[in-house]
């Protein structure tokens, strides 16, 4: 009676095995994985192991997704830099989705090539579609930025985005894992092609980027990213609250709701980047910067300070009053910004929402102790405007909250009452108001 390893097809593969083993048990040759992501149309690429110490932090969930990840290729591809820099968005959005695509077919064919070689290897995306399930939390496989840091293709600027020596900061940029060893790996630059120059500073219309380094990360997806998750939801919740088609004009204008439809049609269009666009920085992008420097701002600069637009920010955020006081003649939108599911997502997301400038001269201890279907211990210290989090209780608190679970994601969700869950004794506070009132200053939703 015949067997399975009768079968054509069974008996076909095996006789190849051993050579399948070789493929895939072999260290690749750097130079060759490099070039094969320049012939499949990458501008600059690098290769790094999964042990490397700067990709620790993600080898995890990269491992989730493709157990067999040995190294990760990483790439760059060139966007048209003055479609980036256009006050009409329309033309910086249609390259940043085609160049994305670029990097996703790239990719694609890597990976392609690769597989032809008898080598595993995986194309996460270089952008969306993402792991939507697990919003807020973390939606993707790979963090590209640092693994292009950690592959040599340039460093982090002030403005939070990689700045390659060449290209500056106008590249997207993608990964290939790959189930390979390789014969050697790229290094880090020996310098960070980031100016200094603070122009992205000065062209943020939300203050998201401090001219003392500090990233407002919140501030920063609540605007660029309004037609994105949290923004799109917050848009859906305004159309359940309407209770007829007049009241929802009040809350949004024809154009933004026109907006909207755009990018359920044609795919959601990133509001500002304005960080992007003023960047110098680069070798083929700087010299019109050292040429004339205040010809570069009032050409670059200035157009996207004085477009008028309309803003989005997080009502009491430190955004809204910087947006107010820098660009008066912007149309403030209060909308909600990116709300927790759950109490750790709650905890891992203070660092995120925390707002420096309305927690001027405030030094508290929280501990949080939570009880019910979501048990968890935090200590939330607020000190010379910073904040840091940490699981379990430490030190002395100055004010001690024990909250059911549920009934604090139902205040942090604005779906319950603070003060009604107090009168209930389902939150209970030990130690001054005044400091749980701050601390709901601090971190605005």
């Amino acid at each position: 009676m015949a067997t399975l390893d009768d079968h054509p097809t069974v008996r076909k593969v095996r006789s190849r095995v051993p050579l399948a083993l070789a493929e895939t048990s072999r260290t690749l040759d750097a130079t060759w994985l490099k070039q094969l992501a320049l012939d499949a149309g990458a501008d600059d690429a690098g290769v790094v192991s999964i042990d490397r110490p700067e990709v620790a932090d993600q080898r995890a969930d990269i491992l989730s997704a493709f157990p067999r990840t040995r190294t990760l290729l990483a790439f760059v591809c060139r966007m048209n830099r003055e479609s980036v820099r256009s006050p009409a968005r329309s033309a910086s959005n249609l390259e940043f989705h085609e160049t994305t695509d670029h990097v996703n077919e790239i990719a694609r064919r890597v990976v392609r090539q690769l597989e032809s070689a008898g080598i595993p290897a995986m194309n996460p995306a270089g952008g969306f579609p993402m792991e939507m399930q697990k919003f807020p939390g973390k939606i993707w496989i790979v963090s590209h930025k640092p693994v292009a840091v950690a592959a040599g293709l340039g460093h982090m600027g002030i403005h939070r985005n990689v700045i390659h020596p060449r290209f500056g900061n106008f590249i997207i940029l993608g990964t290939v894992l790959v189930g390979a060893d390789v014969t050697e790996q790229a290094i880090p630059l020996d310098y960070n092609p980031c100016l200094s120059c603070k122009l992205c500073v000065a062209a943020c219309p939300v203050g998201a980027i401090g001219s003392d380094g500090h990233f407002n990360a919140s501030a920063c997806m609540t605007h660029n990213y309004r037609e994105f998750m949290a923004g799109f939801t917050d848009w859906v919740e305004t159309i359940a609250e309407s209770e007829s088609a007049k009241e929802y004009r009040k809350r949004v204008t024809d154009s933004e709701s026109a907006s909207m439809w755009q990018s359920l049609a044609f795919g959601p269009n990133y509001k500002a980047a304005y960080c992007l666009s003023v960047c110098p920085a680069g070798e083929e992008v700087i010299p019109p910067f050292l040429n004339n420097r205040a010809e570069f701002v009032n050409e670059v600069v200035k157009p996207l300070q004085q477009k008028e637009e309309p803003i989005y920010v997080v009502p009491g955020s430190d955004a809204e009053e910087y947006t107010a006081r820098k660009f008066p003649h912007k149309q403030l939108r209060r909308v909600n910004g990116v709300r927790a599911t759950s109490i750790r997502g709650f905890l891992r997301g203070l660092s995120i929402t925390f707002q420096r400038g309305k927690c001027v001269g405030l030094s508290a201890v929280y501990h949080f102790t939570f009880t019910g279907s979501q048990p968890a211990e935090a200590t939330v210290t607020i000190r010379d405007q910073k904040v840091t989090v940490q699981d379990g209780l430490h030190g002395k608190a100055d004010c001690a909250i024990t909250a059911d679970a549920d009934t604090w994601m139902g205040f942090v969700r604005k779906e319950r009452s603070i003060v009604w869950a107090i009168l209930r004794r389902k939150v209970k506070v030990k130690g001054p108001l005044r400091l749980v009132r701050a601390f709901g200053k601090c971190f605005p939703n």
